[in-house]
């Protein structure tokens, strides 16, 4: 059963950024340019829900992204870090080959941060993977 998650005052998680929960996976969804204000909006949302859910897994789907710059691989570097400290995993999903080769040549690593093909793939690999310890474990397993 899929659901919009409430924010911190009943409000949808974010203004600008769709996050729908599936289970124990949290689902964004980034359409075109991402801002300041609304990443700094989704990083705090994300880790607030991630706490308040449960969610072990995050799914970031970029299929609707066209061009990356530092600041979005920034953006999705910090989201995995967060996801990571609270025990939960993301997985990146539907990188168009331009973003793929932009962020290489950026030397943008992105580190903590897995990729899938699909969203379908994506939720497939964090339902056979454990988490890493839901307890404080610092785990680093490889999807």
């Amino acid at each position: 059963m899929s659901q919009a998650w409430p924010g911190p005052h009943g409000a949808p998680v974010t203004g600008h950024v769709p996050v729908l929960r599936l289970g124990d996976v949290l689902l964004v969804t980034l359409q075109g340019d991402l801002h300041d204000s609304t990443a700094q909006q989704l990083q705090e949302d994300l880790a607030e829900t991630i706490v308040r859910s449960g969610a072990t897994g995050v799914v970031i789907d970029v299929s609707g992204v066209e061009i990356v710059d530092s600041f979005l691989g920034r953006v999705l570097a910090e989201i995995a870090g967060q996801t990571g400290l609270l025990a939960a995993r993301t997985v990146l999903v539907g990188m168009r080959p331009a973003v793929a080769i932009t962020l290489v040549e950026l030397g943008l690593t992105l580190p903590g941060v897995h990729t899938a093909l699909s969203t379908e793939v994506a939720m497939d690999l964090l339902s056979r993977q454990a988490p890493s310890s839901r307890f404080g474990g610092l785990g680093q397993e490889r999807l």
